[in-house]
């Protein structure tokens, strides 16, 4: 079949999908119509005649062919696309988010009754039903996902989300509630995909009220659970809604106890907030649930140690390593209890005026700081590339005169 016999059987199909509903009584609908439908249609013409026509009867007719102009602009990108000519995107997504809301209005006005000739209310199922149909149609070619990619890759994020949002809407629009429709638009995996894009879309665009409707929808699946969570609660961070981020903290420890960024962001905000007990017990009762997750004894040595129970910190730290023997920030962590204190008192021996003094008190510093030195040493023996390591051990070479191993750490250093 050549190039062109295939152009004309599209163009005839053109007119039979879009024959119509109606039988145009306003001339600038029909003006509207010869245009977009011709053989080479003129869409700003169309959409010329149809704000006209819009202004003078914004009835269900003139709203159901405003969408139509929209469509046959998509669909003609589409032919295009098919013929080899590639397609515009940016003009086919834009017509089929315009014919989306020129379609929810005829609907509108297509389920307000009005009187038949016999005096009955009636609403027009017959529109509604030939909407639904092209509704159905966008939401399986997901003419309004190409539309939110495209926008994405654009840089407009708030434009994704719009395109994204509308396109997951559709099955729950009134119109889509048929059981047959229902039966073609399955809430499967890739649509709460969709909805995880949408979501993401809002928060890039700061659309908060619109991520956190999407996200606490989403909070309790299976998809993208942790990442869900983790946004939801950056979300109501970013609106101030402290009891709301502190309950999404609250679930999320419970129903992720082996990912121990929503456990240190919680006792982060009872420390921060003077709340240290409060955080002391919330641990505690994490370990006493799971004991054997290394992260939270990890955490409760970090917490220890900051309220200064050096001791109950080590023994912290050694009950994280008997969980995960690979655990380097807990070997790093029993370094920095002996490293710390070693600091304190470096503070504490300036302040000694008596010279016999405070060598004394140099040389027991220098002891303490002794003891952090092996483990900072395993800790970059099992995390080779972690640089905070590298520094620390480096200061410790330099202060013990070890040069040999002061030269090998600041190479590699250097060579990162």
């Amino acid at each position: 079949m050549n190039n062109s016999m295939k152009k004309s059987l599209f163009l005839a199909a053109l007119v039979l999908i879009s024959a119509g509903c109606f039988a145009q009584k306003n001339p600038l609908v029909k003006k509207a119509k010869n245009y977009a439908m011709a053989e080479t249609p003129d869409f700003s013409a169309a959409r010329a005649a149809i704000a006209e026509a819009l202004e003078a009867e914004p009835t269900v007719e003139t709203y159901y062919w405003a969408g139509m102009i929209g469509y046959q602009e998509m669909t003609q990108e589409n032919y295009n696309q098919m013929m080899g000519k590639g397609v515009n995107q940016a003009k086919a997504g834009a017509a089929v988010e315009e014919s989306y809301n020129y379609w929810l209005k005829a609907d509108e006005l297509a389920m307000i009754p009005t009187l038949d000739k016999k005096g009955r209310e009636v609403v027009d199922l017959k529109t509604r039903n030939n909407i639904a149909k092209k509704m159905l149609e966008y939401y399986k070619q997901q003419e309004l996902v190409k539309y939110g990619i495209y926008l994405n890759e654009q840089k407009d994020f708030e434009g994704a989300y719009n395109a994204f949002k509308k396109h997951i809407s559709i099955p729950e629009l009134a119109m889509m509630q048929d059981p047959k429709l229902q039966k073609e638009m399955p809430r499967d995996t890739t649509y709460t995909q969709y909805k995880y894009y949408a979501a993401i879309f809002a928060v890039q665009s700061e659309l908060h009220p619109e991520a956190i409707a999407l996200l606490e929808e989403m909070k309790d699946g299976d998809y993208e659970a942790i990442s869900v969570n983790q946004f939801l609660y950056q979300e109501y961070v970013a609106v101030k809604d402290t009891a709301n981020f502190v309950a999404t903290l609250q679930n999320a420890v419970t129903r992720f106890p082996q990912e121990p960024w929503f456990l240190q962001n919680l006792i982060n905000y009872y420390i921060f907030s003077g709340q240290e007990q409060v955080a002391v017990e919330y641990l505690a009762q994490a370990i006493a649930r799971e004991p054997n997750v290394a992260q939270y004894h990890h955490i409760k040595g970090n917490l220890d140690e900051s309220l200064g129970n050096y001791d109950e910190a080590l023994k912290d730290f050694d009950e994280a390593l008997r969980c995960d023997p690979t655990l380097a920030d807990a070997m790093a962590g029993k370094g920095r209890v002996y490293y710390n204190q070693a600091v304190k008192m470096n503070e504490a021996a300036a302040l000694i005026n008596d010279n016999k003094e405070y060598k004394k008190a140099l040389e027991e510093m220098n002891e303490v700081f002794r003891k952090s030195l092996p483990f900072f040493e395993e800790a970059h023996k099992m995390a080779p590339e972690e640089r905070q390591y590298m520094q620390i051990l480096k200061g410790l070479y330099y202060r013990f005169h070890m040069d040999a191993e002061y030269n090998a750490i600041n190479e590699k250093l250097n060579n990162l």
